[in-house]
C-alpha cells in the first residue's frame, strides 16, 4: 500500500465516514480514511495498549459535507485481542445523516479453506451483481479459489457473533452499535486492476466489516453515536 497523503492505505481499519462506498454524492467511502488525526492520547499497560484519535470537521470536510462533527478512534490491542471504538458527536446546530464502517482487513493463510459463521439467515446486498438476496447457510469460500468476487452487505447483523474460521486458527468478530457488516475481496481479476495490491494478494485477506449502512445514523444537534468492533482470536 502506498502511504501518501490523501490516498486510503489497503489495509488495517480504515475508517468509512460519513459515507460507505459509493452510494451518495461523496467521494468512495466519504473523507476519514484520507485525512490526517490527531493523536488524543496513548496508555502502554501490563498487557494492552491504548491509542485516541479525533478527527474534527475543517475547511476541506465542510467542503464536501457541510456538517460540523467530531469524531474519536480508540484502539486498544491486547495479546490476543484488538478492540475498536468509533464515536461521532454532531458539534453544529443542524440535524446531520451519515452512514459508516470500520473496513478491517483480516489477513488469512488461504481463502480457499475459509467460512465465516453466523451469517445464515441474513439478507445481503450483493454489489457486484446488484441483487438481495438471502444467504442460507454459512459462507463457505472453500473451493473458490479462482473465481471470487465477493462484495456484500450482510443486513440485521446487529450484535450477531460471527466466526471467521481457518484451518489453524479462529477470530471472534463482534459488534455493537453497527447494525451491518461487510464482506469483501476484490477476487483475482479486480485485484489485478488495484495498483496497491500484489497480484494474488486476494489469496491473503478477506474484510469483515462492521458498517452501518442500510439504515444511515442520524443525529440531532449534540447527540452522539458509537460503534464497536472487537476481534478476538478464538
Amino acid at each position: 500500500s502506498e502511504f501518501t497523503p490523501g490516498k486510503a492505505i489497503r489495509g488495517g481499519v480504515p475508517v468509512c465516514f460519513p459515507q460507505f462506498a459509493e452510494r451518495g454524492p461523496l467521494p468512495k467511502h466519504g473523507f476519514a480514511r484520507t485525512l490526517p488525526w490527531e493523536l488524543v492520547s496513548q496508555q502502554q499497560g501490563k498487557d494492552d495498549a491504548l491509542a485516541v484519535l479525533r478527527l474534527r470537521d475543517n475547511d476541506a470536510t465542510r467542503a464536501l459535507w457541510p456538517h460540523a462533527f467530531e469524531l474519536e478512534l480508540s484502539v486498544r490491542v491486547g495479546g490476543r485481542s484488538v478492540d475498536i471504538e468509533l464515536a461521532c458527536d454532531n458539534t453544529g446546530d443542524a440535524a446531520l445523516q451519515f452512514t459508516a464502517a470500520l473496513h478491517t482487513y483480516l489477513r488469512v493463510a488461504d481463502l480457499d479453506a475459509v467460512s465465516v459463521e453466523g451469517l445464515s439467515g441474513l439478507r445481503y446486498f450483493d454489489s457486484i451483481k446488484q441483487a438481495e438476496a438471502l444467504q442460507r447457510m454459512d459462507l463457505l469460500l472453500t473451493g473458490e479459489k479462482g473465481v471470487l468476487d465477493l462484495d456484500r452487505i450482510y443486513f440485521g447483523v446487529k450484535e450477531r457473533p460471527l466466526l471467521v474460521a481457518e484451518e489453524r486458527r479462529q477470530v471472534v468478530v463482534r459488534q455493537q452499535g453497527f447494525e451491518d457488516a461487510v464482506v469483501w475481496n476484490p477476487g483475482p481479476e479486480r485485484c489485478a486492476r488495484l495498483a496497491d495490491m500484489p497480484p494474488e494478494g486476494w489469496s491473503e485477506m478477506l474484510c469483515v466489516e462492521a458498517a452501518c449502512i442500510g439504515r444511515p445514523v442520524d443525529l440531532q444537534p449534540g447527540d452522539s453515536w458509537v460503534g464497536r468492533q472487537s476481534l478476538e482470536l478464538a
